[in-house]
């Protein structure tokens, strides 16, 4: 009987098969030792080769590393808290649901009050910046000793709880895009607990010391810093509060959890994300009053985007017949449910990836016209987003067929009204 429920070999190959998986696995810790090296000199040219990466001997610190298992271990703790909610995910292959513990919104409360009481101790969080490489090599480690250990558990794991993208065969491919769709360590979700907590949350404390390593260099923070800061905390806070949305993201419901997100969540997302705060430290900037205000509308224009088409996308799922969608077109489909094609979802496709990369673009600007650096995040969310929506468009296709067909002919464009 449970045979049915299998999950089916992987026979279409993301980013370029095993190949391309072996190529991203160095590309991408290369690629943030790249961006911090080159920050960290005077030019700050992309053009220029960075820096010669320092030994080993000085990027390995038993110290950081062991700060680094203190953060993500109190953030488990956290995360294993009864405080906040349980809901229940999508249903599985086997016709099971998991529960979650929606309570990330208390752990980023509880945080904050640990780290204020250590900053009133005489916590100097400016430590961040001073051994930023050494705690992005202690951040590489982790995520490799991790992605080995899921995929070794994968191997015991039932097959039914493998991930469809995940299951191809192939063990570099698989490592790389996760072999198990949700590991769990008795009711501990692994991918779930990485998603948000660790990564994100260490995404704004990076950024913070960065604005407490400026203050101590020049005595007070500067206007570009304190909107990067406050930019980038207004995401995180956002994240945070929504998380039960992330249930139905493919992070969760298709992609396995293997190098990719553990990667992601764990490196890439607080030392390539923060670099604008980092770029600041070493370079300066000047902003006038009137740049600071178009900025802010800038980022406050995506921020309407993202999270009102979030918003009309996760309320029309919960609940289709909530009045504050009841009045949007919908298109049946053969699976019994519908597709908006009016609001924000008749617009462009994807309307939250506008907003994003509309904040994003926000995010760099207070870093100035004359260095690409402090543009990378636009440059590559805009390139990450345009490949994710590649593959919902793909999974949407198999999906609902000829209702999505529909959907396209009604809203021709992805993601920029009127050019893609």
């Amino acid at each position: 009987m449970m045979d049915r429920y299998k999950t089916p070999r992987t026979k279409e190959l993301e980013f370029g098969g095993p190949l391309g998986a072996m190529i991203l696995i160095f590309l991408m810790p290369a690629t943030i030792f790249y961006l911090l090296l080159t920050c960290r000199t005077e030019q700050a040219s992309v053009l220029n080769f960075p820096p010669p990466l320092p030994p080993l001997s000085t990027l390995w610190s038993p110290h950081t590393f062991l700060l680094l298992l203190a953060w993500v271990g109190l953030q488990a703790a956290l995360y294993m808290l009864p405080m906040g909610k349980v809901t229940e995910g999508i249903v599985l292959r086997d016709k099971s649901r998991l529960q979650y513990r929606i309570n990330a919104f208390h752990a980023m409360g509880v945080t904050a009050l640990v780290v204020g009481a250590g900053l009133a101790a005489g916590l100097r969080l400016s430590y961040i910046y001073d051994h930023f490489l050494q705690l992005a090599f202690s951040a590489l480690l982790l995520a490799f000793g991790l992605s080995f250990l899921l995929y070794f558990k994968s191997l015991f794991a039932p097959e039914t709880t493998l991930a469809p993208g995940g299951n191809s065969g192939n063990p570099i491919y698989d490592f790389f895009m996760g072999h198990e769709l949700n590991p769990r360590i008795g009711s501990f979700d692994l991918k779930y607990f990485c998603e948000l907590r660790p990564g994100l949350l260490g995404w704004a404390l990076v950024n913070m010391a960065m604005l407490m390593k400026e203050t101590e260099l020049r005595g007070s923070p500067s206007l570009a810093m304190l909107l990067v800061n406050a930019f980038q905390l207004l995401y995180v806070v956002d994240a945070l509060w929504n998380e039960e949305a992330i249930l139905t993201t493919m992070d969760i419901v298709h992609d396995g959890f293997g190098f990719m997100l553990v990667f992601g969540d764990l490196a890439w997302v607080p030392f390539t994300y923060s670099l604008q705060a980092y770029f600041l430290v070493n370079h300066p900037q000047k902003l006038s009053l009137p740049m600071a205000v178009g900025i802010l509308l800038l980022n406050g224009l995506g921020y309407c985007i993202f999270r009102s088409a979030n918003s009309q996308k996760n309320t029309f799922r919960r609940n289709p017949n909530d009045p504050r969608v009841t009045g949007l077109k919908t298109i049946p489909t053969a699976t019994g449910r519908r597709l908006l094609v009016s609001g924000w979802w008749g617009f462009v496709r994807h309307p939250n990836y506008l907003g994003d990369i509309i904040m994003a673009l926000a995010w760099s600007l207070p870093c100035g016209l004359t260095h690409v650096l402090p543009y990378f995040y636009v440059f590559y969310f805009t390139v990450l987003l345009i490949h994710r929506e590649a593959r919902d468009e793909h999974q949407c296709l198999r999906k609902y067929g000829l209702a999505w067909q529909e959907y396209c002919r009604r809203v021709p464009y992805r993601i920029f009204p009127y050019l893609y």
